[in-house]
């Protein structure tokens, strides 16, 4: 293992089996914490969507490449795990088990381990085996549904729902816990982390809503485009606007702003949303974009610019918080949370290829030099 860092987890050995979505990105939340995270790459790197050198969600973190297939490689991993305070796996269930170290094996080697499974599906049910991706495990949880106009197909919200709001963050989330409860019990468990589960628990406002009564078909709701204070509008420039105006003192900050009369845009009836909203979209079409951030920028009607990443880079808000690090094309996301006693890593190291750190976790495993090379002209690490 790497020598430990600094940050609230810091001592915390995780191991990675390299995997996608919110695998690496609930890894890159506990480096980013003072964890010592271990990827497992594969000796044939999987294909992925951005080089790993260069993916922030490997930041902070070392990397040694096994072939999982391999007896000796294998042996190496139980090694790994043996030291390790969390396991991360992605694969389909029964996979692990198949290569020998599912959590029946591990836990038998190491009781205090934290063996979290991730999955779209989750461990159980009649589509736990089926592949899926961040859009097919929105859909099926009734959220994907609730986005957008009635007119037209839900839009795609990136792969931010599903793969690391429900699927990354409770992945770190019931890590965290779990090594909460082993302070108590001294005992490590099994996390069945699934993506479905976190996007289901995602939707618990709107589903108090929907018991409530409060919340319809789409085109019906005050939080999904349809209202005329909490949607998007054209600029004359072709940039946008969002406008986040809920509660009555920010509506009326933005009435005021448009230039409009109160009295034609009372909001109480629904009815009238569409007739409101054309009223809105009208009046956003006759400046840029640019006009419109000047003449709210000093009020509380709750009007954003809606920026690109590289206008997002630069936004003052964020330059003077350092949201961002990087330099210039190579822009990443700082450390979040902040913690008063600086807890957490200010500047994480580069992201490692596959197989960067392979001879020194060897080593720190009391592999010798012969060993090492042994297993590398085997083809068992890389």
């Amino acid at each position: 293992m790497a020598k430990e860092k600094s940050g609230p987890l810091a001592g915390v050995r995780v191991v990675h089996l390299a995997s996608l979505g919110p695998g690496p990105y609930a890894t890159m939340l506990l480096a980013d914490m003072g964890c010592d995270v271990v990827i497992v790459d594969r000796t044939s790197p999987m294909q992925v969507s951005v080089r790993p050198a260069a993916d922030p969600r490997r930041r902070g973190q070392s990397s040694i490449a096994l072939d999982l297939k391999n007896v000796e490689a294998r042996t190496v991993l139980l090694d790994l795990v043996g030291r390790a305070d969390v396991l991360i796996e992605g694969m389909r269930p029964g996979v692990a088990e198949r290569l020998g170290v599912g959590p029946t094996t591990c836990l038998g080697l190491n009781p205090r381990l934290i063996y979290a499974r991730v999955t779209g599906w989750g461990q159980t049910g009649p589509l736990a085996d089926r592949a899926g991706h961040d859009i097919n495990y929105i859909a099926l949880s009734g959220a994907l549904d609730a986005m957008g106009p009635p007119d037209a197909p839900p839009p795609v919200p990136l792969n931010l729902l599903g793969d690391y709001a429900g699927g990354g963050v409770f992945v770190a989330l019931g890590i965290v816990a779990a090594l909460c409860e082993r302070e108590r019990t001294g005992k490590g468990q099994t996390l069945d982390v699934a993506i479905v589960d976190g996007v289901a628990s995602l939707t618990a406002a709107t589903l108090g809503m929907l018991a409530e009564g409060q919340w319809g078909p789409r085109g019906t709701n005050a939080f999904d485009g349809s209202a005329p204070w909490y949607r998007t509008y054209a600029t004359r420039d072709g940039g946008f606007i969002a406008v986040g105006a809920i509660e009555p003192p920010f509506y009326d900050a933005l009435v005021r702003g448009l230039g409009l009369d109160p009295h034609l845009c009372a909001r109480e009836d629904p009815g009238r949303w569409p007739e409101i909203a054309e009223m809105f979209a009208s009046s956003f079409r006759r400046h840029d974009r640019a006009h419109w951030e000047a003449t709210f920028a000093e009020t509380d009607a709750c009007v954003s610019p809606v920026l690109s990443f590289g206008e997002a880079f630069a936004h003052p808000h964020h330059v003077a918080r350092r949201t961002y690090m990087g330099r210039p094309g190579m822009a990443q996301p700082a450390p979040a949370p902040r913690f008063g006693s600086g807890g957490a890593t200010a500047d994480p190291a580069a992201s490692p290829a596959p197989g960067a750190h392979t001879d020194r976790v060897m080593r720190d495993l009391g592999r010798t030099e012969a060993e090492i090379a042994r297993m590398r002209a085997l083809g068992a690490v890389a």
